[in-house]
């Protein structure tokens, strides 16, 4: 099912045995599109479809590129291979490409073009135009490479736990652990692990702030924010409405946060509330545990998505028939998880650091999520049609977390589990919001502020934190961890401004199940809709495909809190 939707397309302008190694390779090609001659509508079609047929051929190259030295930070060659595209390929691409643009929006017949269809698309192209400068384009090449290191720096992270040694992902499966004594050692351990990288990371962080706002400066902003919003294609909201949304968080989330840290310290039977307690079972409880390793988590969700919708799942088991599914946690790994989509093959690459909790399985649903969309999308004519907005992708990955969860009897056969596992996942529901809005109003302050100091960033942070904690967590004796908590936030460092979405997301995905409880297949009907509709509308139409409302509205947040808050209820009676 899944597989007749991505069979990779004959080309029709590149060689089928054509493969990129060097600038010489491609520019022929690119040099041939801007210089043919454009007579009618029918010509401009055709060469639009050449113009997407190698950008899918350059995009797919890049990311695999990417895709291997995140799998293995420790190969030079790896990192070698992706540096030299971004440094030596990339700028070359990026000035032909603005002329292509150009040659675009200039061409007579693109007013005949069917405005519905090519409307995102257009505006795009129009809003790449406005932000090109070619000054930008050898400090996107060294952001590019220098993003990276991140993951290099992240991937060496390891501390030992009763004689062994482990990744700090997979060291986090202490944390829940009954006995408090080894949560509280291993929360010390992988603090003070992190605050060994503490200056390579801040030293980084200060490289990429100043990077980010010569970008602004050069493309005629005043700061890097208004710069990335434009970038990021943030068309229909603002940065009001993100601190609108900020202001949402505080006043309908914060108090079931704090409702729920003071369920949390009852059920430990402790008198204070500690950061190693937030992931603990109670003494006679032990850890969720869905799987043992990474074969059996993917069979699992294979079979979870099978019951769901045999599409989704055939989405998965394609991926696996592929190769591209990289899901356990190692040493000189990258951390984090993501769904890179692959555009000429279609099928997408999965990548994460699983260790065996609850948190894997939402991640492995969450990106398999992410493939289902970038399947549904791969048919869509050109492949700037398939850049859909960031914000309607993570309703696709985080409704799949809720969409699956009557279906994670694969992963707990013993109902108790299954309804803890349920319980934990709807209070991680609300329990996002409030890092969400921490990230992003941190960011926003960032790129304000440019040439702050590090004891200004770090008093700063501080109170965000603060903000967005709740008062029945005790973290005395902490500060000096708090005081670099963000620095496991990749998004800081590799997608900076990229967390709002999350919170935007969320909220679809609440209302996505919302409909899914009244109507499974209707709910799964718009879902599909949406997706399938790629970045043709734009996000206020693809949200109104889906069946959702648009809105960042304290009133709007707080009827789904209640109704988040009422799931959960139902579930623990």
């Amino acid at each position: 099912m899944a597989a007749s939707l991505i069979e990779k397309k004959t080309r029709c302008y590149l060689p089928e045995a054509f493969r990129i190694d060097s600038w010489e390779d491609l520019s022929s090609y690119f040099e041939e599109l801007e210089s043919r001659i454009l007579s009618s509508k029918e010509d401009l079609e055709k060469w639009l479809r050449d113009c997407s047929e190698l950008e899918s051929v350059v995009s797919e190259e890049v990311c695999w590129r990417q895709i291997r030295m995140t799998c293995d930070t420790e190969d030079p060659q790896l990192a070698e291979s992706f540096e030299f595209f971004m440094t030596s390929i990339q700028p070359m691409i990026q000035p032909v490409a603005d002329r292509l643009n150009r040659k675009l929006i200039d061409c007579p017949f693109t007013a005949t073009l069917d405005s519905e269809k090519y409307f995102t698309y257009l505006r795009n192209v129009r809003k790449n135009i406005e932000l090109f400068r070619e000054s930008n384009v050898p400090i996107q090449s060294a952001l590019a490479v220098a993003q990276q290191e991140y993951g290099v720096i992240s991937g060496k992270m390891t501390i030992e736990v009763k004689g062994a040694e482990y990744t700090l992902a997979q060291a986090s499966r202490f944390l829940e652990d009954p006995d408090r004594s080894l949560r509280k050692s291993v929360y010390h351990k992988i603090f003070q692990r992190r605050a060994q990288d503490r200056e390579k990371l801040e030293s980084l962080f200060e490289g990429l702030l100043e990077k980010r706002q010569q970008l602004a400066l050069n493309a005629g902003y005043a700061d890097y924010r208004s710069y990335r919003f434009a970038e990021l294609g943030r068309f229909d909201y603002s940065p009001k409405d993100c601190e609108l949304f900020h202001r949402a968080v505080r006043e309908q989330v914060m108090p079931l946060v704090n409702e729920l840290m003071e369920a949390k310290r009852k059920q430990l039977g402790v008198d204070r509330l500690r950061p190693w307690d937030l992931e603990a079972e109670p003494i006679g409880t032990q850890p969720l545990r869905p799987f043992q390793a990474g074969d059996e988590l993917i069979e699992k969700t294979i079979g979870c998505l099978q019951r769901l919708d045999p599409f989704f799942s055939s989405c998965i088991s394609t991926m696996l028939e592929m190769g591209r599914l990289d899901v356990e946690s190692r040493k000189g790994k990258a951390p984090g998880g993501y769904n890179c989509p692959l555009a000429e093959t279609g099928a997408p690459f999965i990548f994460m650091n699983a260790a065996g909790t609850l948190d894997d399985v939402t991640t492995m649903v969450h990106e398999s999520g992410h493939a289902v969309h970038s399947f549904l999308c791969h048919p869509l004519e050109l492949n700037g049609f398939k850049e859909y907005p960031t914000e309607i992708a993570e309703v696709a990955s985080m409704s799949m977390e809720l969409f699956t969860m009557d279906h994670w009897s694969n992963f707990f056969s013993d109902p108790k589990e299954l309804k803890r596992a349920k319980q934990q996942q709807l209070e991680r529901v609300i329990l996002l919001f409030p890092w969400i809005a921490t990230i992003d109003a941190f960011q926003h302050w960032l790129y304000l502020h440019p040439g702050h100091s590090r004891a200004e960033r770090e008093t700063v942070w501080l109170e965000i934190l603060d903000t967005y904690t709740s008062p029945v967590v005790d973290v005395t004796g902490t500060e000096s961890y708090r005081s670099i908590l963000w620095q496991r936030q990749l998004h800081l460092f590799e997608v900076p401004f990229y967390y709002i979405e999350y919170g935007i997301a969320q909220l679809g995905a609440i209302g996505m199940w919302q409909q899914y409880q009244q109507n499974p297949d209707l709910a799964l009907s718009r879902y599909r809709k949406a997706l399938q509709a790629g970045g043709t509308r734009t996000l206020p139409e693809l949200f109104a495909l889906a069946g959702l409302q648009f809105d960042l509205s304290p009133q709007h947040i707080g009827t789904l809190m209640r109704f988040v808050k009422t799931a959960l209820e139902k579930i623990g009676h």
